[in-house]
Protein backbone atom coordinates (compact mmCIF):
# COMPACT_ATOMS: atom_id res chain seq x y z
CA UNK A 1 0.00 0.00 0.00
CA UNK A 2 2.94 1.97 0.96
CA UNK A 3 6.47 2.48 1.25
CA UNK A 4 8.46 5.39 3.58
CA UNK A 5 11.57 6.80 1.06
CA UNK A 6 13.75 9.48 3.56
CA UNK A 7 15.73 11.42 1.48
CA UNK A 8 18.70 13.53 1.92
CA UNK A 9 17.48 17.11 2.65
CA UNK A 10 15.09 15.70 5.61
CA UNK A 11 12.36 14.84 3.43
CA UNK A 12 10.68 11.72 3.76
CA UNK A 13 9.03 10.62 0.78
CA UNK A 14 5.47 8.19 1.05
CA UNK A 15 4.98 6.10 -2.22
CA UNK A 16 1.19 4.91 -2.23
CA UNK A 17 0.59 1.90 -4.64
CA UNK A 18 -2.01 -0.10 -5.58
CA UNK A 19 -5.28 0.29 -4.75
CA UNK A 20 -6.44 2.89 -2.03
CA UNK A 21 -10.28 2.44 -2.03
CA UNK A 22 -13.00 1.55 0.75
CA UNK A 23 -12.87 -2.48 -0.35
CA UNK A 24 -9.13 -2.52 -0.70
CA UNK A 25 -6.67 -4.30 2.15
CA UNK A 26 -6.68 -2.32 5.74
CA UNK A 27 -4.00 0.75 5.90
CA UNK A 28 -1.53 0.05 9.07
CA UNK A 29 -1.11 3.74 10.62
CA UNK A 30 0.77 2.60 13.08
CA UNK A 31 3.36 1.51 10.25
CA UNK A 32 3.23 4.70 9.15
CA UNK A 33 3.58 6.52 12.00
CA UNK A 34 6.50 4.24 13.25
CA UNK A 35 8.14 4.65 9.85
CA UNK A 36 7.81 8.60 10.15
CA UNK A 37 9.06 8.54 13.69
CA UNK A 38 12.44 6.35 13.21
CA UNK A 39 13.44 8.87 10.57
CA UNK A 40 16.95 9.02 10.93
CA UNK A 41 16.91 12.56 11.11
CA UNK A 42 14.12 15.05 12.08
CA UNK A 43 11.90 15.42 9.47
CA UNK A 44 11.24 18.85 7.63
CA UNK A 45 8.77 17.91 4.87
CA UNK A 46 6.78 15.08 3.47
CA UNK A 47 5.73 14.31 0.02
CA UNK A 48 4.51 11.80 -2.03
CA UNK A 49 5.30 9.50 -4.97
CA UNK A 50 1.93 8.50 -6.67
CA UNK A 51 3.41 6.49 -9.65
CA UNK A 52 2.11 3.34 -9.04
CA UNK A 53 -1.34 4.32 -7.25
CA UNK A 54 -3.82 2.79 -9.45
CA UNK A 55 -7.38 3.66 -8.20
CA UNK A 56 -8.20 5.59 -5.09
CA UNK A 57 -11.47 7.20 -3.27
CA UNK A 58 -12.42 9.01 -0.11
CA UNK A 59 -10.12 6.67 1.36
CA UNK A 60 -7.60 8.03 0.02
CA UNK A 61 -9.14 11.42 1.37
CA UNK A 62 -9.25 10.28 5.08
CA UNK A 63 -5.50 8.78 5.34
CA UNK A 64 -4.11 12.36 3.76
CA UNK A 65 -6.03 14.54 6.24
CA UNK A 66 -5.06 12.34 8.91
CA UNK A 67 -1.41 12.59 7.85
CA UNK A 68 -1.71 16.16 7.29
CA UNK A 69 -2.91 16.92 11.09
CA UNK A 70 0.27 15.09 12.44
CA UNK A 71 2.37 16.71 10.41
CA UNK A 72 1.23 19.89 11.55
CA UNK A 73 1.23 18.78 15.21
CA UNK A 74 5.29 18.30 14.30
CA UNK A 75 5.87 21.29 12.23
CA UNK A 76 6.59 19.44 9.60
CA UNK A 77 5.60 20.64 6.14
CA UNK A 78 2.95 18.93 4.04
CA UNK A 79 3.66 18.80 0.32
CA UNK A 80 0.84 18.05 -1.95
CA UNK A 81 2.79 18.66 -5.30
CA UNK A 82 2.80 14.80 -5.81
CA UNK A 83 -0.64 14.02 -5.53
CA UNK A 84 -3.16 13.33 -8.72
CA UNK A 85 -4.58 16.74 -9.65
CA UNK A 86 -8.14 15.51 -8.28
CA UNK A 87 -6.91 14.29 -4.97
CA UNK A 88 -5.08 18.07 -4.64
CA UNK A 89 -8.62 19.22 -5.91
CA UNK A 90 -10.81 17.20 -3.30
CA UNK A 91 -8.19 18.36 -0.38
CA UNK A 92 -8.14 21.77 -0.62
CA UNK A 93 -12.18 21.78 -0.72
CA UNK A 94 -11.98 19.26 1.89
CA UNK A 95 -9.99 21.95 3.97
CA UNK A 96 -11.75 25.26 2.60
CA UNK A 97 -14.71 24.23 3.74
CA UNK A 98 -15.12 23.52 7.87
CA UNK A 99 -16.61 20.81 9.24
CA UNK A 100 -20.43 20.33 9.79
CA UNK A 101 -21.06 20.10 13.78
CA UNK A 102 -23.98 18.72 13.37
CA UNK A 103 -23.26 15.55 10.70
CA UNK A 104 -21.25 13.49 13.08
CA UNK A 105 -22.60 10.33 15.47
CA UNK A 106 -25.04 12.12 17.74
CA UNK A 107 -23.78 12.78 21.20
CA UNK A 108 -24.40 10.37 24.14
CA UNK A 109 -26.76 11.88 26.69
CA UNK A 110 -25.36 12.44 29.70
CA UNK A 111 -26.79 11.04 32.79
CA UNK A 112 -29.09 12.95 35.27
CA UNK A 113 -26.64 13.56 37.75
CA UNK A 114 -24.25 15.05 35.45
CA UNK A 115 -27.04 17.17 33.69
CA UNK A 116 -28.32 18.22 37.55
CA UNK A 117 -24.77 19.13 38.55
CA UNK A 118 -24.03 21.18 35.19
CA UNK A 119 -27.77 23.46 35.59
CA UNK A 120 -26.46 23.68 39.26
CA UNK A 121 -22.97 25.40 38.26
CA UNK A 122 -24.77 27.31 35.59
CA UNK A 123 -27.01 28.70 38.38
CA UNK A 124 -24.11 29.06 40.80
CA UNK A 125 -21.99 31.36 37.94
CA UNK A 126 -25.23 33.25 37.17
CA UNK A 127 -25.52 34.26 41.31
CA UNK A 128 -21.76 35.14 41.01
CA UNK A 129 -21.93 37.41 38.24
CA UNK A 130 -24.98 38.71 39.17
CA UNK A 131 -23.99 39.82 42.54
CA UNK A 132 -20.42 41.60 41.15
CA UNK A 133 -22.51 43.34 38.92
CA UNK A 134 -24.79 44.72 41.88
CA UNK A 135 -21.02 45.75 43.89
CA UNK A 136 -20.33 47.54 40.75
CA UNK A 137 -23.82 49.33 40.81
CA UNK A 138 -23.03 50.37 44.30
CA UNK A 139 -19.92 51.77 43.65
CA UNK A 140 -21.23 53.54 40.30
CA UNK A 141 -23.83 54.79 42.81
CA UNK A 142 -21.33 56.03 45.15
CA UNK A 143 -19.93 58.06 42.84
CA UNK A 144 -23.09 59.64 41.68
CA UNK A 145 -23.88 60.90 44.87
CA UNK A 146 -20.30 62.23 45.38
CA UNK A 147 -20.75 64.19 41.89
CA UNK A 148 -17.93 62.29 39.79
CA UNK A 149 -20.31 59.72 37.96
CA UNK A 150 -20.97 60.65 33.88
CA UNK A 151 -24.57 60.04 32.34
CA UNK A 152 -26.65 62.91 30.08
CA UNK A 153 -29.38 64.07 32.10
CA UNK A 154 -31.28 64.18 28.84
CA UNK A 155 -31.07 60.34 28.68
CA UNK A 156 -32.04 60.29 31.83
CA UNK A 157 -35.65 62.43 31.59
CA UNK A 158 -36.31 60.09 28.44
CA UNK A 159 -35.71 57.00 30.86
CA UNK A 160 -38.15 58.47 33.47
CA UNK A 161 -40.57 59.17 31.30
CA UNK A 162 -40.29 55.51 29.51
CA UNK A 163 -40.19 53.94 32.70
CA UNK A 164 -42.91 55.91 34.09
CA UNK A 165 -45.86 57.60 31.66
CA UNK A 166 -45.83 55.18 28.85
CA UNK A 167 -46.06 52.77 31.01
CA UNK A 168 -49.67 54.41 32.53
CA UNK A 169 -51.91 52.30 29.90
CA UNK A 170 -51.10 49.55 30.26
CA UNK A 171 -50.61 49.34 34.13
CA UNK A 172 -53.53 50.76 34.56
CA UNK A 173 -55.34 48.48 32.62
CA UNK A 174 -54.02 45.79 34.14
CA UNK A 175 -54.40 46.82 37.87
CA UNK A 176 -57.96 47.57 37.35
CA UNK A 177 -58.86 43.96 36.09
CA UNK A 178 -56.62 42.37 38.57
CA UNK A 179 -58.86 44.21 41.52
CA UNK A 180 -61.67 43.22 39.95
CA UNK A 181 -61.12 39.30 39.47
CA UNK A 182 -59.76 39.83 43.49
CA UNK A 183 -63.54 40.95 43.76
CA UNK A 184 -65.03 38.10 41.94
CA UNK A 185 -63.11 35.54 43.38
CA UNK A 186 -63.59 36.72 47.36
CA UNK A 187 -67.22 36.96 46.29
CA UNK A 188 -67.95 33.80 45.35
CA UNK A 189 -66.99 32.30 48.86
CA UNK A 190 -67.76 35.35 51.09
CA UNK A 191 -71.71 35.30 49.83
CA UNK A 192 -71.95 31.51 51.33
CA UNK A 193 -71.71 33.10 54.51
CA UNK A 194 -73.17 36.51 53.90
CA UNK A 195 -70.13 38.72 54.75
CA UNK A 196 -69.81 40.18 50.90
CA UNK A 197 -68.93 43.47 52.49
CA UNK A 198 -65.54 41.99 53.27
CA UNK A 199 -65.03 41.91 49.88
CA UNK A 200 -63.29 45.30 50.52
CA UNK A 201 -61.06 44.67 53.11
CA UNK A 202 -59.87 41.73 50.28
CA UNK A 203 -59.60 43.65 47.49
CA UNK A 204 -57.68 46.88 49.85
CA UNK A 205 -55.12 44.54 51.32
CA UNK A 206 -54.56 42.65 48.63
CA UNK A 207 -53.89 45.27 46.19
CA UNK A 208 -51.84 47.08 48.77
CA UNK A 209 -49.90 44.54 50.21
CA UNK A 210 -49.13 41.84 47.89
CA UNK A 211 -50.89 42.09 44.22
CA UNK A 212 -50.24 46.01 43.15
CA UNK A 213 -46.57 46.09 43.70
CA UNK A 214 -46.23 41.96 42.20
CA UNK A 215 -48.67 43.14 39.42
CA UNK A 216 -46.76 46.42 38.50
CA UNK A 217 -43.33 44.70 38.57
CA UNK A 218 -44.41 41.85 36.15
CA UNK A 219 -45.52 44.43 34.04
CA UNK A 220 -42.29 46.64 34.19
CA UNK A 221 -40.22 43.19 33.91
CA UNK A 222 -41.39 42.17 30.65
CA UNK A 223 -42.00 46.07 29.32
CA UNK A 224 -38.73 48.20 30.69
CA UNK A 225 -36.71 44.88 31.56
CA UNK A 226 -36.73 43.18 28.65
CA UNK A 227 -36.33 46.60 26.66
CA UNK A 228 -32.81 47.79 28.48
CA UNK A 229 -31.44 44.22 27.46
CA UNK A 230 -32.46 44.63 23.78
CA UNK A 231 -31.14 48.06 23.78
CA UNK A 232 -27.58 47.46 25.76
CA UNK A 233 -27.82 43.82 23.25
CA UNK A 234 -28.27 45.73 20.57
CA UNK A 235 -24.94 48.11 21.39
CA UNK A 236 -23.09 45.59 22.06
CA UNK A 237 -23.98 44.07 18.16
CA UNK A 238 -22.43 47.73 16.70
CA UNK A 239 -19.87 47.70 19.02
CA UNK A 240 -20.98 50.96 20.93
CA UNK A 241 -20.47 49.61 24.34
CA UNK A 242 -16.74 48.79 23.00
CA UNK A 243 -16.29 52.50 21.61
CA UNK A 244 -17.54 53.93 24.92
CA UNK A 245 -14.59 51.66 26.72
CA UNK A 246 -12.31 52.85 24.84
CA UNK A 247 -12.71 56.90 24.91
CA UNK A 248 -12.92 55.70 29.12
CA UNK A 249 -16.37 56.18 30.05
CA UNK A 250 -17.81 53.37 32.47
CA UNK A 251 -20.83 51.62 30.54
CA UNK A 252 -22.17 51.41 34.05
CA UNK A 253 -22.11 54.95 34.71
CA UNK A 254 -23.10 55.67 31.26
CA UNK A 255 -25.58 53.31 30.55
CA UNK A 256 -26.99 50.81 33.14
CA UNK A 257 -27.23 53.86 35.97
CA UNK A 258 -29.76 56.28 34.28
CA UNK A 259 -31.79 53.37 33.56
CA UNK A 260 -31.37 51.57 36.60
CA UNK A 261 -32.53 55.16 38.75
CA UNK A 262 -34.96 55.82 36.29
CA UNK A 263 -37.15 52.30 36.95
CA UNK A 264 -36.24 52.89 40.70
CA UNK A 265 -37.56 55.91 40.91
CA UNK A 266 -41.25 55.31 38.95
CA UNK A 267 -41.86 51.96 39.74
CA UNK A 268 -42.98 52.99 43.74
CA UNK A 269 -45.25 55.56 42.10
CA UNK A 270 -46.32 53.06 39.54
CA UNK A 271 -47.07 50.97 42.20
CA UNK A 272 -49.29 53.58 44.48
CA UNK A 273 -51.85 53.97 40.88
CA UNK A 274 -51.83 50.41 40.78
CA UNK A 275 -53.39 49.91 44.13
CA UNK A 276 -55.47 52.95 43.75
CA UNK A 277 -56.98 51.01 40.09
CA UNK A 278 -57.01 47.97 42.07
CA UNK A 279 -59.36 49.10 44.68
CA UNK A 280 -61.32 51.07 42.01
CA UNK A 281 -61.45 47.79 39.99
CA UNK A 282 -63.22 46.17 43.02
CA UNK A 283 -65.35 49.00 43.59
CA UNK A 284 -67.19 48.59 39.64
CA UNK A 285 -67.48 45.17 40.99
CA UNK A 286 -68.86 45.85 44.48
CA UNK A 287 -71.01 48.22 42.88
CA UNK A 288 -72.21 46.74 40.24
CA UNK A 289 -72.91 42.83 40.55
CA UNK A 290 -72.59 42.44 44.07
CA UNK A 291 -74.98 45.52 44.85
CA UNK A 292 -72.77 46.31 47.87
CA UNK A 293 -73.64 50.20 48.65
CA UNK A 294 -70.92 52.61 47.43
CA UNK A 295 -70.44 54.37 50.83
CA UNK A 296 -70.17 51.38 52.78
CA UNK A 297 -67.56 49.73 50.24
CA UNK A 298 -65.48 52.98 50.99
CA UNK A 299 -65.69 52.85 54.51
CA UNK A 300 -64.95 49.24 54.91
CA UNK A 301 -61.70 50.31 52.70
CA UNK A 302 -60.44 52.82 54.69
CA UNK A 303 -60.95 50.62 57.52
CA UNK A 304 -58.95 47.92 56.11
CA UNK A 305 -55.58 49.59 54.91
CA UNK A 306 -53.16 52.10 56.75
CA UNK A 307 -49.86 53.61 55.93
CA UNK A 308 -48.19 50.46 57.01
CA UNK A 309 -49.67 48.27 54.72
CA UNK A 310 -48.94 51.21 51.90
CA UNK A 311 -45.44 51.34 52.91
CA UNK A 312 -44.97 47.57 52.85
CA UNK A 313 -46.32 47.34 49.18
CA UNK A 314 -44.19 50.69 48.34
CA UNK A 315 -40.84 48.73 49.91
CA UNK A 316 -41.35 45.70 48.15
CA UNK A 317 -41.73 47.88 44.76
CA UNK A 318 -38.92 49.20 44.93
CA UNK A 319 -36.69 46.15 45.92
CA UNK A 320 -38.65 45.31 42.36
CA UNK A 321 -37.17 48.01 40.56
CA UNK A 322 -33.69 47.33 41.37
CA UNK A 323 -34.30 43.43 40.33
CA UNK A 324 -36.37 44.21 36.92
CA UNK A 325 -33.67 47.52 36.09
CA UNK A 326 -30.21 45.15 37.12
CA UNK A 327 -31.02 41.38 35.69
CA UNK A 328 -32.50 43.75 31.99
CA UNK A 329 -28.96 45.37 32.07
CA UNK A 330 -26.74 42.74 33.13
CA UNK A 331 -28.10 40.29 30.36
CA UNK A 332 -28.12 42.89 27.83
CA UNK A 333 -24.14 43.72 28.04
CA UNK A 334 -23.89 39.61 28.31
CA UNK A 335 -25.98 39.89 24.48
CA UNK A 336 -23.38 38.40 22.05
CA UNK A 337 -22.68 39.87 18.25
CA UNK A 338 -25.54 39.03 16.92
CA UNK A 339 -29.45 38.90 16.05
CA UNK A 340 -29.82 36.09 17.71
CA UNK A 341 -28.37 36.68 21.29
CA UNK A 342 -30.19 39.85 21.19
CA UNK A 343 -33.14 37.66 21.49
CA UNK A 344 -31.68 35.02 24.14
CA UNK A 345 -30.55 38.33 25.86
CA UNK A 346 -34.01 39.66 25.88
CA UNK A 347 -36.10 36.40 27.01
CA UNK A 348 -33.54 35.91 29.75
CA UNK A 349 -34.03 38.73 30.92
CA UNK A 350 -37.38 38.83 31.48
CA UNK A 351 -36.88 35.58 32.95
CA UNK A 352 -34.60 36.44 35.15
CA UNK A 353 -36.32 39.09 36.84
CA UNK A 354 -38.96 37.34 37.24
CA UNK A 355 -37.59 34.87 38.68
CA UNK A 356 -36.42 37.08 41.42
CA UNK A 357 -39.55 39.02 41.57
CA UNK A 358 -41.14 36.22 42.87
CA UNK A 359 -37.82 35.18 45.25
CA UNK A 360 -37.94 38.40 47.08
CA UNK A 361 -41.64 38.67 47.51
CA UNK A 362 -41.52 35.20 49.00
CA UNK A 363 -38.47 36.62 50.85
CA UNK A 364 -40.10 40.24 51.89
CA UNK A 365 -42.83 38.52 52.77
CA UNK A 366 -41.50 35.94 55.41
CA UNK A 367 -39.61 39.08 56.75
CA UNK A 368 -42.75 41.50 57.66
CA UNK A 369 -44.54 38.02 58.98
CA UNK A 370 -42.03 37.91 61.55
CA UNK A 371 -41.73 41.61 62.23
CA UNK A 372 -45.38 41.49 62.68
CA UNK A 373 -46.06 44.18 59.94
Amino acid sequence: MFAIIYRADDRAEIQLRGRWTLDAGAISWQALEAGLEGAPRPLREIGFDCRQLEQWDSRLLTFLLRLREYAQGRAIQFATDGLPVGVQGLLELALTVPEHKGGGEPARPFSLLHTLGEQALEVWNDVLEFTRFVGEWVIALQRLLRGRARFRGGDFAHFLQSAGVDALPIVSLISLLVGAVLAFVGAVQLQLFGAEIYVADLVALGSVREMGAMMTAIIMAGRTGSAYAAQLGTMQVNEEIDALKTLGISPMEFLVLPRSLALILMLPLLCLWADLLGILGGLLVAVGPLHIGLLGYLHETQGAIDLVDVATGLIKALVFAGVIALAGCLRGLQSGRDSAAVGRATTSAMVTAILLIVIWDAITTLIFNRLGV
